[in-house]
């Protein structure tokens, strides 16, 4: 059982910062000296996107690294192309390698060389486009989360810059290319439907937040774990995957994503370098609980990122000292 139990949305919410970071300073004292000379006093350099819970993460594993005695350096990057920096070099590891939207990219790069698959956390993840939980309730496309019930109610889903079709409101362009839009179009809803990227994560939650308040229907990219696993939010249950489905696969793309792995990567050269620090990275496996957490620490209890790693760090050494040890 974890001693330090974050309630309702997370504790930390009424903590001082400075107390979380005094509470950091002692819990990083507790274990720091205990790894062997060994590790290079290079850098390890973690990569930075634009989701929270990489972003907090990012921080809660640099501070692991750091409290072993270890230098950290964080760059933001490409979420596709951090894969190949890994793999030459730029950057030494990747610690969210989501199946369905960076299997592809992590393969590919692991084929050319250079990079390594360093472990799988314990959380199981789903991408894919749904509603929130209000909509269901109230009814609003009935017969909803099948999606062929989209096809009767797109008045519900339209909106000012829709142009008279519902809209499905899609992460950034970056995360999946035209995916969505293939999709859309495979199922035969592109006359009833079109797709909008969102600029950003945050982009998502403020549309949900919007249309709560309102009332109105919305569809949305999502993932799970998130924060929003509390907040109450339902996939749309799309034609099941299948290998080849997709239109970059050769399919007509008439099917939803799959379920899958989060993994971790490194570059090749990092057991070696950073032996202590390796070994750690590739103990380190967190829980669907853990990953919703920091994320909710900044998209419910508005912490920035690095704040919100050490709040995590100080909440809950009983998950993260074992990784150490």
């Amino acid at each position: 059982m974890r001693k330090k139990r974050i309630k309702g949305r997370i504790l930390m919410k009424n903590f001082k910062q400075n107390f979380a970071a005094v509470a950091l300073s002692f819990t990083l004292a507790s274990v720091s000296g205990q790894v062997s000379a060994e590790d290079s006093s290079k850098p390890i350099v973690i990569p930075t996107h634009n989701w929270s819970s990489q972003v907090v993460m990012a921080y809660v594993i640099g501070g692991i690294f750091e409290s072993m005695g270890n230098n950290v350096e964080y760059v933001p990057a490409d979420t596709q192309a951090v894969y190949e920096a890994i793999r030459n070099g730029d950057v030494t590891i990747s610690h969210e390698v989501w199946q369905s939207t960076f299997g592809a990219s992590f393969y590919n790069a692991m084929d050319k060389g250079g990079i390594i698959d360093a472990g799988t956390h314990a959380a199981m993840t789903l991408e894919e486009m749904g509603v929130p939980q209000y909509v269901i309730d109230d009814n609003l496309c009935p017969g909803l989360p099948n999606w062929e019930a989209l096809a009767n109610c797109q008045e519900v889903f339209a909106t000012a810059d829709s142009g008279g079709k519902g809209r499905w409101l899609e992460g950034p362009q970056s995360w999946h290319g035209d995916l969505i839009p293939e999709r859309l179009a495979g199922l035969g809803l592109d006359d009833k439907y079109m797709v909008k990227f969102a600029g950003s994560a945050d982009a998502l939650w403020a549309e949900l937040a919007s249309a709560k308040k309102e009332g109105r229907g919305v569809i949305t990219f999502n993932w799970t774990p998130n924060f929003t696993d509390a907040e109450g939010f339902v996939f749309i249950e799309f034609p099941e995957y299948f290998d080849g489905c997709r239109v970059g696969d050769g399919g007509d793309g008439a099917c939803g994503s799959p379920k899958g792995w989060l993994k971790k990567a490194a570059n090749y050269k990092f057991p070696k370098t950073h032996p202590a620090a390796y070994k750690a990275f590739s103990k380190i496996s967190f829980t669907s609980t853990d990953i919703g957490q920091m994320a909710a620490l900044v998209d419910i209890d508005k912490m920035s990122h690095e704040d919100a790693g050490k709040a995590w760090l100080a909440a809950y050494e009983d998950v993260w000292k074992p990784f150490v040890e």
